[in-house]
């Protein structure tokens, strides 16, 4: 779907993936899915809340993955959001 978003984790990204490194990747997510390179002013804010949701859903993502044979131990994963911490 998203030719230009990469990989961020190991080991295909030889270190972890840094916070421009997630933005951008949730910045061309959100660009794919509506369809706007750059949101009008009416749309600016719902889209970058969009991007800022994505980014952190990609560092859970990523704080939780379990790459085997990569070396590297597992974090712990993080607390559950229930749909009263999301509002």
């Amino acid at each position: 779907m998203c030719r230009s978003i990469k990989t961020l984790r190991p080991p295909v990204l030889p270190e972890e993936a840094t916070e421009e490194d997630i933005r951008a990747a949730s910045l061309q997510y959100v660009r794919k899915v509506s369809g706007f390179r750059a949101p009008a002013a009416h749309n600016r804010e719902v889209f970058e809340q969009a991007v800022e949701a994505i980014a952190e859903a990609t560092r859970t993502l990523l704080e939780g993955l379990e790459v085997r044979g990569s070396g590297g131990a597992r974090r712990p994963s993080p607390e559950p959001v229930t749909a009263s911490d999301a509002a």
